[in-house]
């Protein structure tokens, strides 16, 4: 019985990530993020977690697939301090995702932060948001040894699970 009630449970996941998701076109304002109309920004602590990287100074691409059941593939990754990589992001699910680098718990406080405010818009270095089948990248220099998290933040998308870590060494 848990068994079944467990794989109903998840079966529901993308169907209320795709509520949110069509939510989001609807209400909201922008509190430190670029709204339509807006042009005003949100600082991120980018202190720990490294920085904008040149694309002359790639050392590897690695491609991450965000997918409707809530998940990253991969959800972590290796890297060396110092290194950049080049994160090929591509959405193959059917709804918006997002990836957006940080410490877990500012990712955290911004997730809280999308919930009340589902129309943001991100104009970071450290995020990418993508429709449905839209491919970008993202260029990250991982200056420091320890763990980077990366995250959807999309209402009810992180709450669902969806994040992951790079684990700098």
């Amino acid at each position: 019985m848990n068994k079944v009630l467990s794989v109903l449970l998840l079966s529901l996941l993308p169907m209320l990530a795709i509520a949110a998701s069509e939510q989001t076109n609807h209400h909201g304002d922008g509190h430190g993020h670029k709204m339509p109309n807006q042009a005003e920004n949100h600082d991120h602590k980018m202190e720990g977690i490294g920085q904008p990287g040149l694309a002359t100074e790639v050392t590897r691409t690695v491609e991450l697939v965000m997918k409707d059941n809530m998940r990253f593939i991969p959800e972590k990754l290796e890297v060396s301090a110092g290194e950049t990589v080049r994160l090929k992001v591509v959405n193959e699910g059917r709804i918006d995702h997002e990836l957006v680098i940080g410490e877990m718990g500012s990712l955290l406080e911004h997730a809280k932060e999308m919930r009340r405010m589902p129309n943001m818009v991100h104009d970071d270095p450290n995020a990418i948001t993508l429709k449905p089948g839209a491919k970008g990248e993202l260029i990250w220099k991982f200056d420091q040894a320890g763990v980077v998290d990366f995250a959807c933040l999309l209402p009810g998308h992180f709450e669902a699970g969806m994040k992951g870590q790079v684990k700098v060494k």
